[in-house]
């Protein structure tokens, strides 16, 4: 049996900044992860953007962790080398009905503190904007909605936190939580039992599983997929802000934004299923999104595209984010209600739940080192040419290009297998250095990549999976 002091399920964007804000303090800390890798469901397939908090429900939880959230990222992305871009949004009116929402929106900005939103005049979003809708009658800018790449985000908060001593279990699944007289006694998992003190469930989707394991199942998580097109880099029609609908009660709307390595993306759906772990793609629903982001940016050419996916967001019903701790039941909190702001507001949600479970007596005192910074991988692709040529002579395996499209080395795709929490998957490859990424989508690198991951890990070409265990790539061999 492994002994810990805190035990945090889920290694999505919440889980990894809860430990990494935990690894300051002089305790014990196991993250249990149910995937092959870091990232959790949701923290991996959204918008990937950045929210100031404009939009949210003022005088609520959600409303205060995002909007405190939104400045720490000057200074976390800087000590995590992550890439991030504070590109601002607009949010045009293309119909009277539309522009007589503005007020109530600004209002509703101020109200959540958010005061620097301000009006632009149809003109002046054209001038921004040229490729938006020429009917455009006017809208609001955003200035601080920013981008950022939430792959490598989570894994920096994750090798941060193990850099300072957490220790991750993945492929790991909670099947059961023991109590005892009223406290948290152990955590059973599908490969050992973990005795604790405490128990943070971060579980995104499944924190209702999580939750009715001890009893505190109150609510229902409802899956909510978002579909999205990812277009070409060189696509005939970009924008250079994030394009915001007019949001509704259900959702923020279809947008069309650039990504942070200068993709367009364009999406989400919201559609409420009963299934965890569909998502897939549908013809009506992507359908929709290109008939509602043309209404926004007319000459979108979503047959540009070089991928669809879908994401699914944890939509809590009542809904609502919480932050639950229970008097008859020590050492349990639970998260739930996360949703389209959870990337955003992970890194004031690790500090809001330490510092509760610090005024509920937690205890826990702060070490005397922190290592506060973490180091990226170099990418190669972004080097001057001194730099290349510098990388090359000190390693030779930065000259031979495996990803062509996006311009990924052999030295890149071995750190991202070599590092803290490495990859172990075709998928973990990617996300970590982009290998597959590309207008090919992986048709030209990937079997370089399962003949790497094979060689780095001392197994065979039919053992390396694409993602989830059993997601085999190679079946066999022809000759």
């Amino acid at each position: 049996m492994l002994k810990t002091d805190v035990v945090v399920i889920g290694a999505g964007a919440v889980g990894c900044a809860v430990a990494r804000e935990l690894s300051k303090y002089a305790v014990d800390v196991i993250v249990v992860e149910k995937n092959d890798d870091v990232g959790g469901d949701a923290s991996k397939s959204n918008s990937a953007i950045i929210h100031t908090g404009y939009d949210a429900a003022p005088g609520t939880l959600e409303s205060q962790l995002v909007v405190a959230a939104n400045p720490m990222y000057d200074e976390i992305v800087k000590d995590l080398d992550v890439p991030f871009s504070r590109i601002g949004a607009i949010l045009p009116a293309i119909t009277q009905e539309q522009f007589e929402k503005l007020p109530e929106i600004k209002e509703k900005a101020f109200r959540n503190h958010v005061y620097d939103i301000e009006y632009k005049s149809g003109e002046q979003l054209l001038e921004m904007e040229p490729n938006l809708n020429p009917e455009v009658k006017g809208g609001l800018w955003i200035p601080r909605e920013s981008i950022i790449d939430p792959f490598i985000f989570v894994q920096a908060m994750a090798e941060n936190a193990c850099a300072n001593g957490v220790r991750f279990l993945l492929n790991t699944k909670v099947t059961d939580i023991h109590t005892e007289n009223g406290k948290i006694k152990s955590v059973v998992t599908t490969d050992e039992t973990i005795e604790t003190k405490y128990v943070i469930n971060c579980a995104g989707l499944y924190c209702d599983e999580i939750a009715q394991m001890v009893g505190k199942a109150e609510y229902k998580v409802v899956a909510r997929k978002g579909q999205f097109f990812i277009l070409d880099k060189n696509t005939s029609c970009r924008v250079e802000h994030i394009v915001l609908p007019i949001p509704t009660k259900v959702t923020k709307g279809k947008l069309m934004c650039p990504t942070i390595h200068g993709n367009m993306l364009v999406g989400p759906t919201a559609e409420d299923q009963d299934s965890k772990t569909d998502k897939s793609t549908s013809a009506e629903g992507l359908a929709s999104i290109t008939a509602d982001v043309t209404n926004l940016v007319p000459n979108v050419n979503v047959r540009d595209t070089i991928t669809q996916y879908s994401g699914l967001r944890p939509n809590r019903n009542p809904e609502g984010l919480h932050f639950d701790i229970w008097d008859d039941l020590e050492g349990y909190v639970n998260l739930s209600g996360v949703r389209s702001t959870g990337l955003t507001l992970s890194v004031s949600m690790g500090k809001y739940v330490v510092e509760q479970m610090l005024y509920h007596g937690a205890g826990f005192k702060l070490k005397d080192h922190f290592i506060k910074e973490r180091k990226g991988i170099v990418k190669f692709s972004e080097c001057s040419l001194e730099e290349q040529d510098a990388l090359i002579k000190e390693n030779p395996l930065y000259a031979n290009v495996v990803c062509r499209c996006e311009t990924i080395t052999e030295a890149e795709i071995l750190e991202a297998i070599h590092r803290p929490l490495g990859a172990r998957t075709v998928d973990a490859v990617k996300r970590r250095v982009r290998a597959g990424m590309g207008r090919c989508q992986a048709g030209f690198c990937g079997p370089k990549v399962i003949e790497i991951l094979a060689r780095e890990l001392h197994c065979e070409p039919t053992d390396i999976n694409k993602n989830i265990e059993g997601s085999y790539m190679v079946t066999g061999t022809t000759r």
